[in-house]
């Protein structure tokens, strides 16, 4: 197992150069430049020369990219070019509000998801069963922007009992209560959207271990009907949903910049979009470098999870 973990971190190295050299191109391509978003239109020509100067924008795209490049393998991801503070800077203070808002909508998802998806396939056709799917069906159908809003109308605006925006009240003390109070509504798209996913998979994957053989065997032997499903009929439905799981930390990484624009939760969605919408470079490259990292680091968990969930399963290569 170290090998494989230390050979898919050497694997790693040129997907995110690869990933890179993508992601400068693409934004080279898109228009405008951070010149043209910080300063008026009607300023003259040759002040916008000597800022395109300034920020090395005059220079031909391959020694912008290697520019950067030889900063990043010092670990200066560099600086934003609207703040001018360090980007690894600004990206470290958004990622542990992302962080929070990320693992708390995939737990409580997750925990929602695999009980509600057993006991559905276990009584196929049943109330439950029509409910759990129905549930999953809303949860993937409606939009997480329209479910935000809805939810900031009823919460915030007609009942009044929950704050419509940011991580904590301006001018409070920022305790553990105003958190969780900002966090309810985000969570809850997000949970809808994790547990609406996963509901399908764990019924499908349940139905398929029911169906088999050696768990009538089981049956046949006189073990109960609990032992059969938790030792048996789970840990076998397990590799399908670990691959659906191991998709999510990407995904909700993704639906994070639309549900933190819509709460203004400060995390790193906020920062990706401020960063788009300003054609900040450099902080643009750092966001989709950590992006790539996060995809690259969830796949090799994944990896890591199927040999400790099914034991036959090894990597000796």
């Amino acid at each position: 197992m170290f090998k494989y973990v230390i050979r898919r971190l050497l694997i790693a190295i040129p997907v995110l150069l690869g990933v890179t050299v993508i992601n400068f191109i693409i934004m080279k391509m898109a228009p405008g430049n951070p010149v043209d978003m910080l300063i008026s239109p009607q300023t003259p020509a040759a002040a916008l020369e000597a800022k395109r100067i300034e920020l090395g924008l005059d220079a031909p795209a391959y020694v912008q990219y290697w520019s950067w490049f030889t900063h990043l393998l010092r670990g200066d991801l560099g600086y934003s070019m609207v703040t001018y503070e360090p980007v690894g800077r600004m990206i470290f203070d958004r990622l542990g509000p992302t962080l929070l808002l990320m693992g708390t909508s995939l737990i409580i998802g997750v925990a929602i998801a695999i009980p509600l998806g057993i006991l559905s396939a276990r009584r196929q056709y049943s109330k439950l069963d029509y409910a759990a799917v129905t549930g999953s069906f809303l949860g993937i159908s409606i939009p997480n922007f329209f479910l935000g809003l809805g939810l900031i109308y009823v919460f915030s605006l007609w009942l009044k009992i929950l704050p419509s925006s940011g991580m904590s009240t301006l001018g409070g003390n920022g305790g553990f209560v105003d958190i969780l109070l900002h966090l309810i509504m985000p969570v809850i798209v997000l949970t809808a959207n994790v547990a609406g996913r996963n509901i399908r998979y764990v019924r499908s994957s349940m139905l398929e271990i029911l169906e088999q053989d050696y768990l009538r065997t089981a049956r046949a032997k006189g073990l109960k009907e609990t032992l059969v499903i938790n030792r048996h009929a789970v840990r076998n439905a397990l590799i399908p949903i670990v691959t659906v799981l191991g998709m999510e930390i990407p995904i909700l990484f993704g639906g994070a910049v639309v549900i933190e624009q819509i709460f203004s939760w400060p995390g790193i969605g906020q920062l990706t979009m401020s960063s788009i919408m300003s054609r900040d470079y450099s902080t643009i490259m750092g966001l989709n470098l950590l992006a790539a990292v996060i995809v690259i680091l969830a796949n090799l968990l994944t990896d890591i999870a199927y040999a400790l969930v099914d034991p036959r399963i090894k990597y000796s290569k």
